[in-house]
Formats: structure tokens, C-alpha cells, sequence
């Protein structure tokens, strides 16, 4: 065998982690099933990669835990790395670790760059605001009722630094004591079709800064909302749902992504997360049901639905990947995590369509059909 033919075969990993075995003095137990995960994960030489990175690990003077080795592993950057991911998924799935605050520490960082991008005189409070929601959240988890996430919280400190910025851009203030109601309405002008939403923020903001006595008066407290309760979004069109569902169902080209994400989204009113976080365990091939999310029972699958996850299942076989989830990435094949939020949301974009709309338009149409207000009274 040639050496470019060696560098690609794939007992080439094997035959590296045969080597780190009878190498060291004393292997770990789980040390041969880490190799063959890192073998099933990665090309051959990549593969080779990380087994030699994992030797001088085990080579180190430090100890060789489970715990400690996934430690070090990581690095510091935002990417903990991928040596550092398959150690986390291997050691997780068989009880030998922890995970680590991988999601903690980015979703720090989110939260920090917000902080950071806020004008300095104003960026204190807008800094204790996001203490305070982050002690609130912890109080919710305590207490057994439904917290903040994430990106709640960083969607309400943005919309903070927005007005941050704008009171000192475009007002010429530097004291959150010295803003008033036009400001707030001045501000709200910018986006309108956020207004609803910037509005509940800055209450919560400002309920905050006075309790924190940074202001005397609340300046959103007299403020009308001045928008209807209901459904404000965009809906398809007839033609346009129908134009979609020939697109998934018969046209060869379409991405096997594109078509389950917009199919459930278009018949069962399915949300991105659902889609992202499905799994082969969801997917009964008997009864030709998918469970989605939270729902508590098995959503049928139609025929044509039925096709476009079999298609899907496919597209994953083809990957040789043990990533328990439907939709698997480059980036996640090797792993055992979910697809990343940023690809659901532009998973669609082909299509021209988001995956809201074409969600609210299944979800509109079961309240038009199904809500007992919106059927007509009883004939007497």
C-alpha cells in the first residue's frame, strides 16, 4: 500500500490508537471505545489528529479523569474544539463525566458584548440589568416555573443598548435620571413594528432603575401600547402554499433540510426547534409517526410528509454519522448535538419564504377551522 492510499484508509486511526495503548503504562478502560468513536466520527486523518492530541494528554503530568481530560481539552476560544466535543459526547453518553459550561460560557459572552457595545456613561445599569434578570431566572428554576433563556435575555439587554445608544446619539443624554417619555416615544418610532415588543423591555428596564433608585419617575409608565391584542403576522397565500408543497414533494434538487423543515412547518404547524431537536427515536416506521417537541402525542404523517422523512433518514445514512438527531450538519456529524439555530433559520431561504410564515399560516388555519368562538352557532 502507497502512502497516500495509507493516509485515507480507514483502519489507519486504529492502528494509531494501537500504538498510544501499548505506549502507555497504564490505559484507561474506556480508552480503546474513544479511539473507535474518533475513528466513526472523522476522516482517517483527522482521526489520527485527535488520537495523537489525546496522547499528550494522557502523557501529561496532570491526571488522566475523565473530568480533567475534558478540561484540558477544551479550548478558550468560542469553539471548545472538536477533540473536546467527542471526549464530551463519549464521556457523557456512558456516565464517565460531566458536561462542561461550554453554552454557559458563550451565552456569557453574548451577554457581555451587548454590555460592552452600551455608551460607558449608561453602561452600568444596563450591566445590572442583566444581573438582575440572571437572579431572576435562577429564582424560576428554583421555584419550578418557566425561566428566562437565553436568548430572551440577550434579545431584551439589545434592546437596551439600542436605547442606550440612542439617548446618547441622538438625544445627548448621559444619565438614565434624565430621560422622559419622549425619549422613549422617540425611540420607538425608529422600529415600529417592534414597538410592542421594545415596549415590555423597557418596562421591565425601568422597573428595575427604580427600584435601583437610578430614576425617580418611570417614564414608560403612562405609555399606550397603542396596538390591537391578536395576530399581526403575514400568512401564504393559497397559490403559495401550493407552489411550496409541489416544491418539497417533486422537485429532485431541493435539499432534504429544506423540504422536512418546511413540510412540518406547512402541514403540522411543526417550529423550527421541533425540527431541529427530532431524533431517529421520534420516528416510528411502523405507524409512520413523528413525535415533535413537547406534544404528548405522536403527530400521523400523511404520505407525502411520510416520503420527505424517509428521504431526510436517507440523506443522514449517507453522512455515516451516529448523531442521533434527523437533520445533521457538517458540523454536527461528528457529534452528538443538535443542529445549530442558525441553520434552521436560514435553512428556508431558498424557498423565499421563513419558517414563521409558513408556520402561522397552518397554526391560523386550525383556529379558523377548529376554535369552538369561530365556528357558527347552532342551528335552533
Amino acid at each position: 500500500m502507497c502512502a497516500r492510499c495509507w493516509q485515507r484508509h480507514p483502519d489507519r486511526p486504529h492502528v494509531v490508537g494501537e500504538h498510544l495503548i501499548a505506549r502507555l503504562a497504564d490505559p484507561p478502560d474506556w480508552l480503546p471505545g474513544l479511539i473507535a468513536c474518533l475513528a466513526d466520527g472523522y476522516s482517517p486523518g483527522r482521526a489520527c489528529v485527535a488520537v495523537t492530541e489525546l496522547g499528550r494528554l494522557l502523557d501529561d503530568e496532570h491526571s488522566n479523569h475523565p473530568q480533567s481530560l475534558l478540561d484540558r481539552a477544551r479550548r478558550s476560544g468560542r469553539s471548545m474544539g472538536s477533540l473536546a466535543r467527542s471526549m464530551q459526547d463519549f464521556f457523557t453518553e456512558h456516565g464517565l463525566a460531566m458536561p462542561t459550561d461550554q453554552n454557559e460560557r458563550l451565552a456569557a459572552g453574548r451577554r457581555q458584548r451587548r454590555i460592552d457595545a452600551a455608551p460607558e456613561p449608561l453602561r452600568p445599569a444596563v450591566a445590572g440589568f442583566a444581573e438582575f434578570m440572571l437572579a431572576a431566572r435562577a429564582r424560576a428554576r428554583r421555584a419550578g416555573t418557566l425561566p428566562r433563556s437565553d436568548s430572551t435575555i440577550e434579545a431584551a439587554l439589545a434592546v437596551v443598548r439600542d436605547f442606550a445608544s440612542f439617548l446618547n446619539r441622538e438625544r445627548g443624554k448621559q444619565d438614565w435620571s434624565t430621560v422622559d417619555i419622549g425619549d422613549v416615544e422617540a425611540f420607538l418610532l425608529t422600529l415600529p413594528k417592534s414597538r410592542q415588543r421594545r415596549i415590555t423591555v423597557l418596562r421591565q428596564f425601568f422597573r428595575f432603575a427604580r427600584s435601583r433608585r437610578l430614576v425617580l419617575v418611570d417614564p414608560t409608565r403612562s405609555l399606550d401600547r397603542k396596538e390591537a391584542k391578536g395576530f399581526r403576522g403575514r400568512t401564504l397565500t393559497l397559490e403559495q402554499q401550493r407552489s411550496l408543497f409541489r416544491r418539497w414533494t417533486t422537485d429532485p434538487v431541493v435539499h432534504p433540510h429544506e423540504a422536512l423543515v418546511g413540510i412540518l412547518a406547512l402541514l403540522h404547524g411543526a417550529s423550527s426547534r421541533e425540527a431541529r431537536l427530532l431524533t431517529c427515536d421520534d420516528v416510528d416506521p411502523v405507524l409512520q409517526t413523528v413525535r415533535l417537541g413537547d406534544r404528548p402525542h405522536p403527530v400521523p404523517m400523511d404520505p407525502a410528509s411520510w416520503v420527505i422523512v424517509q428521504r431526510c433518514l436517507a440523506h443522514r445514512a449517507s453522512w455515516r454519522t451516529t448523531n442521533p438527531h434527523v437533520i445533521v450538519t457538517k458540523g454536527t456529524k461528528a457529534g452528538r448535538s443538535p443542529a445549530s439555530v442558525a441553520y434552521l433559520s436560514h435553512v428556508l431561504d431558498d424557498c423565499g419564504f421563513g419558517p414563521r410564515m409558513i408556520r402561522c399560516t397552518r397554526l391560523i388555519d386550525l383556529v379558523n377551522t377548529m376554535d369552538p368562538s369561530s365556528s357558527p352557532p347552532p342551528l335552533e
